[in-house]
């Protein structure tokens, strides 16, 4: 069997014996009447929890519209004209409306960056600007102490409009939502505190309820206010086959639920070899981003046995703190010993990576050098094809495979 993983703006291609392969997980079908634009439209005219936009707006009123940025595949430039249209029709001026890129922890962006994130015609419309942590609001602080430091341009806002894609997300459940408050438009304080509650089993992948989390995250929306999301699902070509707009909690869960539909794969038992790759570009510009599809993997991989994970990670690790932890621990273990004392944003990664090392090992095939890989704990392969054949040498010819092509987005769970 031929399989293709993206891999920056290429492909990595690997044959594996078709008696050794137990699966591909790629989407389900579902039907979809609407994609794209269309469908962000049908949204908008029918709103879930709460009103028309129109009657939520008025002239006069400044507007913040968050999204997200470069690492993400949220097509900002998708959802922007339908709802520019929405606000403009409402009697909103031009001049009134911000998009706000929420960084989180991330790198700013270069204005043609932006342009292409936000799409040319908004770019040319509207005012586009990165989230500034050095320049925050304190708005409270939630019952689990973490506080609600606000990028000043959206806590000052009259209105603020949350936009994001639905994936699943290792600790947060899902992203979306009021994710793009916190972390999104947050201090650096404000997320590890957030952050330092990923430690917990119940934050994990695909849990809302009851996952402290998620709650400290909508909590901190809730202080804030959000007036309104619009949250697409994409498939796996990044296209827009579902949007939930309306109430920052009812609209989110809707859009989580659709996802399910599609991303959530059953699978019979644990493979003793997981192939995985976040897909290619925007999402494997470096390991902080690529690690997600890893988190992912672990579900679906034997205690003993080898993950492969294919990402291009051109620009390096990704993230200060991250790096840190990743080239200076001792050994892996230490990072882990090291969360439970020290939470710190960026090494929460380091320590999620180490977790997965305690049950398999990690090869990466990426664009780093072989001997900085080494360094960081993984093993370094210089294609895809031969990772397998290595992993097959270690394992056994009869080891079995399981591909995840799309690892950030397809969520395999062994049927009990």
């Amino acid at each position: 069997m031929k399989l293709e993983f993206g891999f920056g703006t290429g492909i990595q291609t690997v044959e594996v014996p078709d008696q050794n392969v137990v699966g591909v997980l790629h989407a389900n079908e579902v039907e979809c009447e609407l994609t794209g634009e269309a469908e962000v439209r049908r949204a908008l005219s029918a709103p879930i929890g709460a009103p028309l936009l129109k009657d939520v707006v008025k002239p006069g009123e400044k507007i913040a519209i968050v999204t997200s940025d470069i690492t993400r595949p949220m097509p900002t430039y998708v959802v922007l004209p339908p709802l520019l249209d929405t606000l403009y029709e409402a009697g909103v001026r031009k001049e009134d409306i911000t998009l706000v890129f929420a960084l989180g922890s991330h790198r700013k962006h270069k204005p043609e960056e932006m342009k292409k994130l936000a799409g040319e015609r908004a770019f040319s419309e509207i005012t586009c600007v990165d989230s500034d942590p050095s320049d925050c609001v304190h708005m409270g602080t939630t019952s689990h102490g973490t506080p609600v430091d606000i990028t000043r341009v959206v806590a000052e806002a009259d209105r603020r409009i949350c936009l994001g894609n639905i994936e699943y997300h290792y600790f947060a459940g899902y992203s979306g939502g009021a994710k793009a408050i916190m972390p999104g438009v947050s201090t650096r304080d404000a997320i590890q505190a957030n952050h330092s509650q990923m430690v917990k089993p119940e934050a994990c992948a695909g849990r809302l309820d009851g996952n402290p989390l998620r709650e400290d995250i909508e909590e901190a929306g809730k202080i804030v206010g959000i007036d309104y999301i619009v949250n697409v699902v994409l498939d796996e070509h990044k296209k827009v086959i579902m949007a939930a707009a309306g109430d920052a909690v009812k609209a989110h869960r809707e859009a989580c639920r659709f996802l399910d539909r599609i991303y959530r794969k059953e699978i019979p038992q644990r493979a003793d070899i997981v192939l995985v790759s976040q897909g290619g570009a925007p999402k494997d510009l470096n390991l902080y981003q690529t690690q997600k599809a890893l988190d992912n993997a672990k579900h679906a991989v034997k205690k003993g046995g080898i993950v492969i994970l294919i990402g291009s990670c051109k620009e390096g690790l990704g993230e200060r703190v991250f790096e840190e932890w990743m080239t200076k621990s001792p050994t892996a273990s230490s990072m882990i010993e090291r969360i439970q004392k020290d939470f710190q944003l960026g090494g929460h990664k380091a320590a999620a990576i180490a977790m997965v090392l305690e049950n398999a090992d990690i090869y990466l095939v990426s664009d780093l050098e072989d001997e900085f890989v080494r360094g960081i704990f993984l093993e370094p392969k210089p294609s895809a094809q031969k990772a397998l054949d290595d992993a097959f040498a270690k394992l056994g010819k009869d080891a079995t495979v399981l591909a995840m092509p799309y690892g950030g987005s397809t969520l395999p769970c062994v049927t009990e």
